[in-house]
């Protein structure tokens, strides 16, 4: 093959295809060049500079549009598009993006091994390139959550010799680290013994903290979400992945300081982490990403930068992706203006594979094994399962309560008192204290995780989703037990999904029976079924954006501040699960 791309350079031997005229967005010295021609043979890219003297098959004129090396997501979970890959190679291609740096601890805590061996197979059939970094973290958060696999030190060392696996995921459990988890470190070692990226996850870590949590291996983050933290992680030589998905959106606040003090972005990265199919379809994908950051006042070569050859760099594969040079990959863009950033073609692997936001090939739809849609494994439950009891018949009980924050994953942790009667504690629709229940679904242990949560704003009906991070067990809320039990039972009838209830009837529901995760419906038909979704909770009184988004992160026990699992409230910053009802002169 390298012997091919030189005879091509030389002039020896014909191109493929030859993208001629255009203005490269050089990746590499951070400039644009005017008048310039790429040369592909083979998938490759032979030569960039003029191609006048060599023949080739096909020829396509850029007219002056910049020439841009395709975009790389450096973190995302595909899993939270509710796609399957296919289908969210699908969506994704024609917006630029041809590689994605996945991170599939969703599926790793429902499947096991088996469900990132079926992502890897699934994706060598795909023009998107997918690379790996291994669960490092099966479940998230031990002893506080049950899930449905554990994935041990010698799982993870054996699947890091695997193609495509460039690392270690994200090292969620910060707590762990810093307590010098032996098995931690054991997979950590791992990694670094194979020279693979380790990746980290350090929600509000800062100063001495941060510095331990560096020294034990973490070279990245995508949890900053303040200026500090951003400005602490670049000078400590971490990689800062810029966070703009679905419900935390971060690249505004962190970006202003290092624009401010004129920091080298060289080190940073754009990532989604999450996104919604709507927002593929509305917004775009990594384009959309780059569009922000030029909007919050990144120079648009840096923006490109940092959502190409600053991510193949930091995964190690720049020797094949991320850059428009001799020998890479042909994964090329045209776009007409740098600063709007619309993506008018897209080539991969040399071949013209999107053209002005349409899919021009055909992606086959693989099949699945059974043991993939039938998931839910849901000891039966009753209406007493929902009661939370109180320690008077009748009178005030002050009780914790997770606070949502509005654009982020973080919560916060309220105090409220609410009323009892008959044993029972009630919620508060009126000041938006409402019920939220964790049901597992993986060893019918009839756990049920119970407390109270600010910030939906809903009156009336419940909603329940088979999506809660990282565990996925059941979660519901609302204000009604018997609208709470119908919701749970609905998302198990379907094998997993997302429903609305009110009046003990479904009003909407989004099937997920893709390991209770995902649809095998293309992104368009998801994402009209979420929008009667959303309309069908704006009727509850719902008032966020995206309202199952922020569902699916209350149980996520390793981001602050408060949440919740099947084993009760999680206060995630001492790692320990905490009483939901407070003793009267208590304090948080």
């Amino acid at each position: 093959m390298r012997r091919t791309l030189v005879n091509v350079a030389i002039g020896r031997a014909p191109a493929d295809l030859v993208i001629e005229n255009g203005r490269l967005v050089n990746v590499n010295t951070g400039e644009i060049e005017e008048g310039v021609d790429v040369t592909i043979k083979n998938g490759r890219i032979a030569l960039v500079g003029d191609a006048k003297r060599i023949s080739r098959v096909l020829t396509v004129d850029a007219k002056g549009a910049y020439i841009v090396p395709s975009l790389l997501d450096a973190h995302v979970h595909v899993e939270s598009s509710m796609l399957t890959l296919t289908n969210f190679a699908k969506a994704v291609l024609p917006h630029g993006t041809t590689g994605v740096f996945i991170d599939p601890h969703e599926i790793a805590n429902v499947l096991g091994m088996r469900g990132v061996k079926l992502l890897l197979d699934e994706a060598k059939e795909l023009p998107l390139k997918v690379f790996i970094t291994i669960p490092s973290c099966v479940p998230s958060a031990p002893e506080l959550e049950t899930s449905g696999y554990e994935i041990g030190p010698d799982e993870v060392a054996e699947a890091l010799e695997w193609d495509r696996v460039v690392g270690l995921g994200e090292l969620m459990d910060f707590s762990g680290v810093l307590a010098c988890d032996e098995k931690l470190y054991e997979k950590v070692r791992a990694a670094f013994d194979r020279r693979k990226v380790v990746e980290g996850h350090a929600p509000s870590l800062l100063d001495e903290r941060l510095c331990a949590y560096v020294a034990a291996g973490a070279m990245s983050d995508h949890e900053s979400t303040t200026s500090d933290e951003a400005v602490q992680r670049l000078r400590l030589g971490m990689k800062l992945e810029i966070r703009e998905g679905s419900a935390a959106k971060n690249l505004a606040t962190l970006v202003k300081p290092i624009l401010r003090l004129k920091l080298d972005t060289r080190h940073c990265l754009l990532a989604t982490d999450d996104r919604h199919p709507f927002d593929l379809l509305k917004e775009g994908h990594m384009d959309y990403v780059v569009r922000r950051a030029i909007e919050e006042g990144v120079d648009p070569v840096r923006a490109i930068q940092m959502a190409t050859i600053n991510v193949a760099e930091h995964f190690r594969v720049d020797v094949d992706i991320g850059s428009v040079n001799p020998g890479r990959v042909a994964d090329v863009l045209l776009v007409d203006d740098i600063e709007k950033f619309y993506v008018k073609a897209v080539f991969v692997n040399g071949v013209l594979m999107a053209k002005e936001g349409k899919l021009l090939l055909d992606i086959p739809k693989p099949s699945y094994p059974e043991f993939v849609i039938r998931t839910m494994n849901v000891k039966d439950i009753s209406l007493d399962d929902f009661i939370i009891r109180s320690p008077v018949d009748v009178g005030n009980v002050k009780v914790r309560v997770i606070r949502l924050v509005e654009n982020q994953i973080l919560t916060e942790q309220d105090v409220d008192v609410l009323k009892a009667e008959g044993w029972k504690i009630l919620s508060n629709a009126e000041r938006d204290v409402i019920k939220v229940a964790v049901v597992e679904r993986h060893k019918r242990t009839g756990n049920v995780g119970l407390g109270f949560v600010r910030g939906f704003g809903i009156k009336e009906g419940a909603i329940a989703s088979s999506v809660s991070h990282d565990a996925h067990n059941v979660i519901a809320l609302g204000v009604d037990d018997v609208d709470i039990a119908t919701a749970v039972r609905a998302v198990v009838q379907t094998q997993g999904g997302q429903v609305i209830v009110r009046n003990g009837a479904v009003l909407a529901r989004v099937e997920l029976p893709f390991a209770g995760l995902m649809s095998e419906e293309p992104v368009d038909v998801v994402s009209v079924k979420l929008e009667k979704l959303h309309k069908a909770a704006a009727s509850l009184g719902i008032k966020v954006k995206s309202p199952f988004m922020y569902l699916s992160f209350l149980t996520l026990a390793v981001v602050p501040r408060l949440r919740i699992t099947d084993k009760g409230l999680v206060d995630v910053e001492r790692a320990a699960l905490v009483p939901l009802i407070l003793k009267g002169d208590e304090r948080l």
